[in-house]
């Protein structure tokens, strides 16, 4: 018997980050003590200030109405403020911005918009799980340029080159990476948008979200190089860097062209994002960076922490990410191992053989075109992490 369900949906792939965190809420909810390194979720509660923002727009009464589908304008003013004076996007103007209900949406938009059947898009790879699903689900092609664990992950500009074709028609990275943490320099996006240049018609989304959580320094965005803001679709929000996951507001910095077909489209399917949402939104944006910079500290002081216990473990070879809350170790010196009732034959047997033994619940690499790795998200307390790391030593340590 024929599905009822469209081919598009059945040959979707489910989210492998959500996919493990169900896992582990199943477990959970049998009373079994999981530790969860599988969401991109920060453990911090959303800054004060921004939570007195949104009770104050509740209190005001004006919010509950349908906002503007592009977003609120004093909020797209402040957006393209703080990418005049902070990314150095001196283009950057309130009708360049459209508000989404979360960074998700906004690519989702934004591939809806730009590509045709058949159209390839450059993917920098690893890459975020939903990448390949949002442009197979627009209609395009996936086409992936690997970054090796020499080259902290990234792909380079020559990768690009070679990828390009006459179907191309974006590029997407994102920089700080999920899920190695790796950052593109100043330079190497320079590289890159030589490249794109070169070519008519190549469109590059840069996927900025952790951008706040970088400790290389200022988070450099490629739409500020010379004869890029044109060819630049800036994603980033307001989930990571301030603890919003939940609040569900991303935002786009395109040319006029695209950033009104967005609009067009998100207006058809789901108008504009929630107003309450956005008020906390402007009050993130535009109020202290105090605890933002706090959080990025803690995230600094877990990086290191992670790094040393996992050094400690033999068979584990990671690089050092420059940003972000994740590491991405290469475990390939686990396959072929058995244990605990359980045979690893590739990263996937892995995370479900740690899960089932070490109760500790990481996502697979294969979900972010590197099968050869694991990801740990460190966006959990320091008791967490130790204790977690204790696990996964002994788990590992029984592989024979």
């Amino acid at each position: 018997m024929n599905s009822i369900l469209s081919d598009r949906i059945l040959n979707m792939e489910e989210s492998a980050t959500l996919a493990m965190a169900k896992k582990a809420r199943e477990l959970k909810s049998q009373g079994i003590d999981i530790i969860g390194l599988s969401l991109g979720e920060p453990d911090f509660k959303t800054p004060k200030h921004i939570q007195e923002a949104a009770k104050a727009a509740i209190d005001e009464g004006k919010y509950f109405s349908y906002p503007p589908v592009s977003g609120y304008q004093d909020l797209r003013e402040a957006i393209a403020k703080k990418l005049r004076e902070e990314n150095n996007i001196q283009q950057a103007k309130a009708e360049n911005i459209v508000v989404s209900t979360g960074a998700k949406h906004s690519i989702a938009n934004t591939f809806m918009c730009l590509l045709n059947e058949g159209d390839e898009v450059v993917i920098f790879s690893p890459y975020w799980v939903s990448y390949a699903e949002i442009i197979k689900l627009a209609g395009g092609v996936p086409v992936l340029i690997e970054g090796t664990l020499e080259n902290n992950f990234k792909a380079t500009a020559a990768q690009l080159e070679e990828a390009i074709t006459d179907k191309t028609k974006a590029v997407i990275f994102s920089s700080p990476c999920n899920p190695t943490g790796s950052v593109f320099s100043k330079e190497e996006l320079g590289a890159i948008s030589d490249v794109v240049k070169a070519h008519e018609g190549i469109m590059v989304i840069a996927d900025e979200i952790y951008e706040l959580i970088n400790f290389t320094g200022k988070n450099f965005s490629i739409a500020s190089l010379p004869g890029m803001f044109e060819r630049t679709i800036t994603v980033n929000g307001f989930s990571k860097g301030y603890a919003m996951t939940g609040w569900r507001v991303g935002y786009i910095c395109a040319p006029v062209e695209i950033a009104k077909a967005v609009e067009k489209i998100q207006g058809q399917f789901t108008s504009g994002g929630t107003g309450i949402a956005q008020r906390a939104a402007l009050a993130a944006i535009a109020g202290d960076q105090t605890p933002t910079k706090e959080m990025a500290d803690a995230y600094f002081k877990r990086r290191q922490l992670v790094l040393e216990l996992l050094q400690e473990i033999p068979g584990i070879k990671t690089h050092i990410p420059e940003g972000a809350f994740y590491f991405f170790p290469d475990v390939t010196s686990y396959f072929g191992k058995s244990a605990h009732g359980h045979t690893v034959n590739n990263a996937d047997d892995l995370c479900l053989y740690l899960l089932d033994v070490a109760h500790v619940s990481l996502v697979t690499g294969s979900a972010f075109g590197a099968p050869n790795c694991v990801r740990l998200s460190y966006a959990a307390s320091e008791e967490e992490l130790k204790e977690a790391l204790k696990r996964l030593k002994k788990a590992l340590g029984d592989l024979a």
